[in-house]
């Protein structure tokens, strides 16, 4: 939000802000470890406090940790910030389609449009049969592990599980990776987005000069993922139009997107479309397998919230083979574990920013262009803001809980209107898996190979290493 400078109100500019000691041309880059740079800049906040700046090269940011600035911030877009040009110019650069994750101004409005007609509740639910059975599937695939005594790559199947159902749900592709089957637009997504990431804060494009056998390799992985999203899109298309009755009902999200985009003044089309495929097999696969993998892993390490978990589940929905959509609803302990985990384990830990205008933070000016890095996770893990903030309570998410927790120190969905519209589709496949484990198994444990505590490695988005699960049966 833009404020209004008067005289009794002195403002600091970028420049004057504390923070880390740069090294000459490089910045504060070299002393960042690129899979933990949000535990760096978190570790920056606790020391410099709310704003402070750290420089890429000789690109200044600033930090933003508080989190009512960040809020305002979130809430500021479209129109007073956007993600940073680079990332999306590096992303088109690649060969990418801009989807509602990147795009911005009347294009992220019309695929906006589109993208919440096909997310809505109301929609997922009409499909919820496809995501049992892959839960199903999930169920009998662990069945076999607790009979052999094998451990469980925890990340790799909550993973495999997240691309099935987002495979089927999205795209209506009978896709079975759980059971060792392959994906062959998530190997490629595997490639490209770590690349993404790799190149936004890269110092120099050595890559449009000359080519490393990775960046050969990137390019042959985005050819093949731009022709397997066109073929998706292609089928879909054939569907609708051998089956007109369709149209009014589609049997898919990406059907109900190309029927969005057809509608007259929709503004969109199929590339459109193919950006926001690629957007939903990023959201199906890191991020909601991750916050799943770390809201299992806290209930192991608590065996009181864990127990309670099960009693629910046990009490509200039994039976995985009969599973209903109103008893998924029905999971408020268990979403409340989900919610506590995200605001511990927040997959997204920053979101990178671009002021689209003159702007205000606080008490510091932001001109037009100005790059601000937004701490998620800072004031939801201080006991300033939580109590006992480091312990893992999901009854302080509960109605009625006293003290009840502040909505905006946790919001890992983000803010505003560009809250992500895949909210309740991650929530639901979170529960459906949680729901199963519990009802299913005894959990023998959820750890590390050494025994310690899992670490946070920061690649796309943030993820346990290492984690290997137990299961007997109950």
């Amino acid at each position: 939000m833009q404020t209004t400078m008067t005289a009794t109100t002195p403002l600091r500019q970028m420049n004057e802000l504390p923070g880390p000691r740069p090294w000459p041309l490089l910045g504060n880059l070299p002393q960042m470890r690129p899979l933990r740079i949000h535990q760096d800049v978190e570790a920056w906040s606790r020391q410099y406090g709310p704003l402070f700046k750290i420089s890429f090269g000789k690109t200044p940011l600033l930090v933003v940790a508080d989190h009512e600035l960040v809020n305002t911030v979130l809430r500021d877009r479209p129109d007073g910030y956007r993600r940073p040009a680079l990332t999306e110019s590096v992303a088109l650069e690649m060969g990418g389609r801009t989807g509602v994750f990147m795009a911005e101004g009347a294009v992220w409005r019309n695929q906006r449009r589109m993208v919440m007609t096909a997310l809505a509740p109301h929609a997922v639910k009409a499909y919820f049969p496809s995501l049992v059975s892959v839960v199903l599937r999930l169920q009998k695939h662990w069945q076999q592990a607790a009979r052999t005594g094998k451990e469980i790559d925890l990340a790799e199947d909550l993973k495999r599980y997240s691309v099935d159902i987002i495979a089927g749900l999205a795209f209506g592709t009978a896709v079975n990776t759980i059971d060792g089957g392959e994906d062959v637009i998530q190997r490629h997504m595997d490639v490209v987005l770590p690349a993404i990431a790799r190149r936004s804060i890269a110092l120099f494009p050595y890559w449009r000069y000359f080519k490393l056998p990775r960046d050969r390799h990137l390019d042959a992985c985005l050819a093949e993922l731009n022709k397997a999203v066109d073929e998706l899109i292609a089928n879909a298309r054939t569907r609708l139009e051998a089956e007109p009755a369709r149209r009014e009902h589609p049997a898919n999200l990406l059907e109900a997107m190309i029927c969005a985009a057809d509608e007259g003044g929709s503004g969109v089309d199929d590339v459109a479309v193919a950006g926001n495929v690629t957007t939903m097999l990023l959201a199906g696969e890191d991020t909601t397998s991750n916050s799943l993998a770390w809201m299992l892993y806290l209930l192991q390490q608590n065996p009181d919230t864990l127990r309670k978990a099960r009693e629910e589940v046990l009490r509200v929905a039994p039976d995985p083979g009969a599973f209903t959509i109103e008893q998924m609803d029905g999971l408020d302990y268990l979403e409340a574990c989900a919610q506590e985990a995200m605001r511990l384990k927040p997959v997204a830990p920053f979101m990178p920013m671009e002021s689209l205008r003159d702007n205000v933070v606080g008490d510091v000016q932001v001109p037009k262009g100005g790059l601000l890095w937004c701490v998620m996770r800072n004031n939801s893990v201080s006991d300033q803001y939580v109590p006992d903030a480091a312990d893992f309570k999901p009854e302080r998410w509960l109605p009625g809980s006293v003290p009840a927790v502040n909505k905006h120190l946790s919001i890992p969905f983000g803010s505003g209107v560009r809250t992500c519209p895949g909210r309740y589709l991650a929530l639901l496949e979170i529960k459906l898996a949680s729901a199963m484990l519990l009802s299913s198994f005894d959990i023998q444990s959820i750890a590390t190979m050494d025994g310690k505590d899992a670490e946070e490695l920061m690649g796309f988005t943030m993820s346990p290493i290492g984690l290997q699960m137990r299961l007997q049966h109950s």
